[in-house]
């Protein structure tokens, strides 16, 4: 699934693109990409002639900010993807159309999802603020502190893994810069989040904050599903370090990778860097 950077560079993408655009016309193809409290037809409604005031960010949603002080709050999930043009740039790559956007510059917003496991929800501003208030901090803010980091673990006996992906402990990190962030700072996975003392809490915020700003330069990463908008790719996989690389040697001490599961996700890392 995207995680912090693959969301934040699609809306880097979209934010100079759709603020101030008008939203002409909505064409939802897949009516279940719509998520309650609308339908496909109340959603499209809603949006006919509002304005997009900015594009923004939490955790791991995509956010379109409207004039009529409310929020389409986009799941991208596992391969939802956006195009962006007249027509659409790559008719091979995006061939699971599941919403057009039309704007009154006459380009359209086209809303990809092959496996259809993403969608869109439109809520009040003030719905999505309570949302949003009950996610963790975010990372990259510059006043995310070590000691928020060890605030949110030592209130766990979870592994340090489950916590770092624990969206209400720390928002946008899922399980590849999870896996990335705690090689990086040499901590084993399965240690509970109360173990972690606090020099490795230091280790760790540092990790997470540097390796989120490092994918974020590469555009994210690209495995299987997930593209930027018309279909750029990432470029942060060909420097992972643990992640998928099960069975390969570390490449600071040459021991094997290996992997385990921990609550259902693969967890990859070096048994000798991160003892």
């Amino acid at each position: 699934m995207p995680e912090l950077p693959e969301v934040e560079t699609i809306r880097r993408d979209l934010e100079p693109e759709l603020s101030g655009r008008v939203i002409t016309d909505v064409e939802v193809h897949k009516a279940d990409i719509v998520l309650p409290p609308h339908d496909a037809r109340s959603f499209g409604r809603a949006l006919r002639r509002r304005t997009v005031v900015s594009v923004g960010r939490r955790a791991k949603y995509l956010l379109f900010y409207l004039d009529t002080d409310s929020v389409v709050q986009v799941q991208l999930r596992m391969s939802g993807r956006f195009a962006l043009g007249r027509e659409v740039p790559d008719p091979e790559e995006f061939r699971h159309i599941a919403a057009r956007f039309r704007l009154d510059d006459g380009r359209t917003l086209f809303y990809d999802d092959m496996r259809r496991l993403g969608g869109f929800r439109l809520l009040a501003r003030r719905d999505w603020d309570l949302e949003a208030a009950r996610l963790g901090p975010e990372p990259l803010e510059r006043g995310y502190r070590a000691a928020h980091l060890a605030d949110a673990l030592a209130a766990t006996r979870s592994p340090v893994k489950n916590a770092l992906m624990d969206q209400r402990r720390l928002a946008g990190v899922g399980n590849i810069y999870a896996s990335e962030a705690l090689f990086r700072a040499r901590v084993d996975p399965r240690l509970p989040g109360r173990d972690v003392g606090p020099d490795p809490v230091r280790r760790l915020h540092r990790a997470v904050r540097s390796v989120l700003r490092d994918a974020l330069r590469e555009a994210g990463t690209s495995f299987r599903n997930y593209r930027a908008v018309n279909g750029r790719s990432g470029a942060f996989q060909f420097s992972l370090e643990v992640y998928g690389r099960e069975g390969e040697p570390c490449r600071k001490c040459g021991s094997a990778i290996l992997r385990i599961v921990q609550a259902g996700r693969s967890t990859f890392f070096c048994p000798s860097c991160q003892a």
